[in-house]
């Protein structure tokens, strides 16, 4: 594919966790698509996460070359270090998330993808509109579960 893709994401959470979204930027030549969604008790890795995730399965074109702009330490580190591939090799056990690591993984395995880590708040134009997305997304009324989001309290009764 000739033309890059290139993403921006950004994960919110009020409370943390707490009323949770995120948002997303897409961009290959004169495209252009914004996504976003809210939970009622999810994380802020959660929705960073599912940000990165929602942008690339939106992507129609498997072994598309895509940059993800990223302020989320998280997720970049995770991919860019290769955390996540020892991680996966231990079967994602004591990790949180492995649910959408393992979705990300189905994902990510499909096209030609680097992490570009930005600072957040820090007046880039796509990464301060993901958050006004995500944050928009958080307040909505109605928000549906984050149904692979497990508090620890309900771990504890899991053991």
């Amino acid at each position: 594919m000739s033309d890059e893709i290139t993403i921006y994401t950004d994960g919110a959470a009020s409370g943390n966790p707490g009323p949770g979204g995120y948002g997303v930027v897409l961009k290959s030549g004169k495209h252009r698509l914004e996504l976003s969604s809210g939970f009622r008790l999810t994380t802020n890795n959660r929705m960073e996460l599912l940000g990165v995730i929602t942008g690339l399965e939106a992507l129609k074109k498997p072994g598309s070359r895509v940059v993800v702009y990223t302020d989320s330490k998280y997720v970049a580190d995770a991919v860019e270090k290769g955390w996540l591939f020892q991680w996966e090799s231990k079967g994602f056990r004591k990790k949180k998330n492995p649910d959408l690591w393992k979705r990300f993984l189905k994902v990510y395995r499909m096209h030609d993808i680097k992490f570009v880590w930005i600072k957040g708040h820090n007046n880039d134009t796509e990464n301060e509109l993901c958050d006004k997305l995500a944050v928009t997304a958080s307040k909505g009324s109605c928000l549906p579960e984050d149904a692979g989001y497990i508090s620890d309290s309900e771990k504890d009764n899991l053991l």
